[in-house]
């Protein structure tokens, strides 16, 4: 790596490696991921970058997803941002988009690819249409995977799963902009979806869950598009005995297979919607 490229996968890569606000640890990558040295190949000439949901670390959500585009040759690549009191993805949803903007021109940088795809689950399927639509990002992004992403905002409560948040944490109030943002009918969403769905040029994948209990109903994650850009997959349609929630979609192997195959297409677009994973 040049001198130049690692200085800027040292900066921006700090919202991978570096200490969160107010955090007390040193943020951890998932298995697989931030290895700055990775070169795309032919069979995979795109790096990878996951984005976490709403209250989730890169190490817990993509633990199992990172390890496993790594072994088919992907270089993978993800990160933290949003944090606020040290609670990752909960601040402002478009100042999150602008965290990403320099992390993919990082990963960008340092592998010498034109594009990257970006796998992102619950608000971080989503944010990244903020990036695309308003920050320039578009011709960044080859395709955007969103696996139960809050396209249009859930009905519902969006919280944390017990474990993964302190008490003291407001899910209504500042503590979680993140949170109000993604209401059905938000500003946030208001300005987010005025351009319509899509913006030309990448590719958009969502996958999703009938037993989606977050981000409900789980048909307001689908995108209104072209089939040449746009594919929406409900999981069930694929696999009907699979009951897989909002929280651990990306460990589900169907929805690894899904996103495998979607990142497997050729540029531009989006995943085949005719693919049939193995539902073992």
């Amino acid at each position: 790596m040049s001198a130049a490229v690692g200085a800027i996968a040292l900066l921006c890569g700090s919202l991978a490696a570096a200490p969160a606000a107010n955090a007390d640890t040193v943020d951890v990558s998932p298995p697989g991921a931030n290895d700055w040295s990775c070169k795309p190949t032919t069979a995979h000439p795109y790096p990878v970058i996951l984005v976490p949901g709403t209250f989730e670390s890169m190490a817990k959500n993509w633990a199992t997803m990172a390890p496993a585009l790594k072994s088919e040759g992907y270089c993978v690549y993800a990160l933290n941002y949003g944090s606020t009191n040290g609670i990752d993805a909960t601040g402002p949803i478009a100042d999150s988009a602008a965290q990403l903007a320099p992390f993919v021109d990082a990963v960008l940088a340092s592998t010498g690819a034109k594009k990257a795809d970006l796998v992102g689950h619950s608000q971080g399927g989503m944010m990244p249409r903020y990036y695309m639509g308003f920050l320039d990002g578009a011709e960044k992004v080859n395709h955007l995977v969103g696996i139960a992403p809050s396209n249009h905002g859930t009905q519902g409560l969006i919280a944390p799963a017990p474990d993964s948040v302190p008490p003291a944490t407001s899910l209504g109030g500042s503590n979680c902009q993140a949170c109000a943002d993604q209401q059905a009918g938000s500003p946030f969403l208001a300005k987010l979806n005025s351009i319509g769905d899509t913006v030309a040029g990448p590719a958009y994948t969502v996958i999703s869950t009938t037993h989606d209990e977050v981000v409900t109903p789980y048909q307001s994650q689908f995108l209104a598009g072209s089939a040449q850009q746009v594919t929406n997959i409900t999981i069930q349609d694929k696999c009907p005995a699979d009951v897989i929630e909002h929280d651990q979609t990306p460990n589900d192997p169907v929805v690894q297979r899904l996103v495998s195959n979607a990142l497997g297409r050729p540029a531009g677009q989006p995943a085949d919607p005719a693919y049939q994973p193995s539902c073992v």
